[in-house]
């Protein structure tokens, strides 16, 4: 079966997680924990990966990071294939360290990231492992309630200056202290959870940045999608053209016509109608009539730079329209 897409882009914020293989432990002793975090370090030089909270228990770790150059991939396989060699190098064994490829989750981040730094943070209190959360070590709530020096590739301000408080530090422990929200708990609950941790609205405008994003199940399922009339109203306004001439057979080759094919183009990508629909809305006779003006555009779309940008700039529109509907 083949592995679900990452969803990548530019400041994409991902909460991250990885456990041992069989549960097993995957930090034993603090040197292998101080490596971890120093490989968080070279990381930040190195990938510009920014860091904004972490928790290592003794079989899993959770990491919040955002990726300003969209490569998320390259960080994790380095962080975790050379922790994995260091670990079995220093515990004398070998073989696979983890259960398998890491779970990222995609955050919509300032709707979400203070909840998530609390519920990575609270991971040693909900396991039992202290009693109280300044009493362990191993996670970045020490760094932000000031009680250990913030290390350089740590950040901390975004959280901090979003509970817009004179006092941060104070109202972050006391954020922290109230336990962990009920939207947070039933998300992490699910047996199988979603890649995303957002809004409808947000999802939506991830099928903007990738067209093989929509391939992921659960944004496929998540997308609004536009009618017939809102995608022939808004080719109609970006290409400055009648929408009647768009929706009504002319006389000659579709192909003069590109706000048709846009059209028809649209209907078949972003509302996922089949070609026998199409060709019924379009006043077709036949589906392949439908098919072959889409091949046409198609062509004519890969030839046109001037195409391109109305294209991508009306699936802009169209997500604004659907997120707005979701509302």
């Amino acid at each position: 079966m083949a592995r679900p897409l990452r969803i990548t882009f530019d400041g994409a914020w991902y909460h991250v997680m990885n456990r041992g293989a069989g549960r097993k432990a995957v930090f034993t002793n603090n040197e292998q924990r101080e490596y971890f975090l120093a490989l968080l370090a070279e990381t930040s030089d190195r990938f510009n990966a920014e860091w904004h909270a972490y928790c290592l228990m003794d079989n899993h770790y959770h990491l919040l990071v955002r990726t300003p150059e969209a490569n998320l991939q390259r960080i994790m396989r380095h962080l975790n294939g050379l922790y994995t060699q260091f670990y079995n190098r220093t515990e004398g064994r070998d073989g696979p360290l983890f259960r398998g490829r890491y779970k990222a989750i995609l955050v919509e981040a300032q709707a979400y990231w203070t909840q998530l730094s609390r519920y990575i943070h609270r991971n040693p209190l909900e396991a039992g492992r202290v009693k109280r959360l300044d009493q362990y070590r191993w996670s970045s709530y020490l760094a932000y309630i000031g009680t250990h020096t913030r290390p350089p590739w740590l950040t901390c301000a975004y959280i901090l200056k979003s509970l817009s408080s004179r006092r941060p530090i104070e109202a972050y422990k006391a954020f922290v202290a109230e336990g962990i929200d009920d939207e947070i708990l039933e998300f992490y609950a699910k047996s199988k959870q979603p890649p995303v941790l957002g809004s409808d609205a947000f999802k939506q405008t991830l099928t903007l940045r990738n067209k093989k994003v929509i391939d992921v199940p659960d944004l496929r399922e998540a997308r609004v999608k536009p009618t017939v009339t809102r995608i022939i109203e808004v080719v109609g306004q970006r290409l400055n053209v009648n929408p009647k001439s768009i929706k009504t057979l002319q006389r000659g080759r579709t192909s003069n016509n590109p706000a048709r094919g846009l059209a028809m183009y649209l209907c078949q990508r972003e509302a996922d109608m089949r070609l026998g629909e199409i060709a019924q809305r379009f006043g077709l006779k036949h589906y392949a009539s439908a098919s072959s003006s889409i091949r046409q555009f198609e062509t004519r779309l890969a030839e046109t730079q001037s195409l391109q940008r109305h294209v991508r700039r009306i699936k802009r529109d169209l997500a604004r329209s659907s997120s707005r509907d979701t509302r």
